[in-house]
């Protein structure tokens, strides 16, 4: 049943195992660890039905008389307290290092986004890039309804890092096809880094129930080629620029 269900794309969307496509390096990682999860699972729920059919089948009742009673097998009790605790142990490797690998900061990021959650909308700032007038590059936020959602830019093939903050609730910054999500909480600032690794335009949540228009608080992200990125970023900085000499 499930070959029609799937139809052509069958080969990428059930090995995936309802994950989307991962568009980050760091997305790759945690599709990699879900897919062998589902591995493992399989096999030991193919070993315990397996065990099962085979008990049905061979031992199952003949007459009325009893069949022979064997207690306190030790191999048997062995080998099913043992095997568990391997399987735990590898399970926690795996997620340990892969953890580890998501989680890391390495210095000196290409781009370092400074992202604001509040009710109900999100707010990027660009750090690293200035404005006449001291400020840096800003998209500012507003919400869904009331004008275009903002707009989160980065490069494709390089290191960002982004540093959550919020100055109301808790909300959470979340982009499916990263295959991660990280809490914006208020007073205790958040930060992680992805390396995106394809181009495309994606819509960004907020996972965290944080008030009444939550499910409003929707922006879009647009991943570019650098030279992109760098033309985006000058327009941005011209806009600024004009935007701040007519409020002079």
């Amino acid at each position: 049943m499930l070959l029609p269900l799937a139809g052509c794309s069958w080969n990428n969307d059930l090995t995936r195992m309802g994950f989307p496509n991962p568009i980050t390096k760091q997305g790759a990682v945690t599709l990699s660890l879900w897919q062998g999860s589902w591995v493992a699972g399989l096999l030991v729920g193919a070993v315990v039905w397996g065990i099962i059919i085979w008990a049905v089948i061979f031992h199952r009742r003949r007459g009325d008389k009893l069949p022979p009673q064997v207690r306190y097998n030790m191999p048997i009790e062995i080998l099913y307290t043992v095997v568990p605790f391997v399987l735990i142990a590898v399970l926690f490797y795996y997620t340990a290092k892969d953890e580890n690998t998501i989680d890391a900061l390495p210095a000196n990021p290409a781009v370092t986004v400074n992202v604001t959650g509040f009710q109900w909308s999100w707010e990027f700032n660009y750090p690293q890039y200035k404005t006449v007038g001291g400020g840096s590059v800003t998209t500012d936020g507003y919400m869904w309804g009331q004008g275009p959602l903002p707009l989160l830019e980065i490069p494709v093939n390089e290191t960002v890092q982004f540093n959550l903050s919020s100055p109301d609730v808790i909300h959470a910054f979340w982009v499916p096809e990263f295959l991660f999500k990280r809490d914006v909480i208020p007073g205790h600032p958040n930060h992680f880094q992805i390396t995106a690794t394809k181009t495309g335009t994606y819509t960004g949540h907020c996972s965290e129930l944080c008030g009444l228009y939550h499910s409003r608080m929707l922006f879009t992200l647009k991943i570019v080629t650098q030279d992109q990125f760098k033309a985006w970023i000058a327009q941005q900085q011209a806009a600024q620029k004009t935007a701040s000499g007519s409020t002079q």
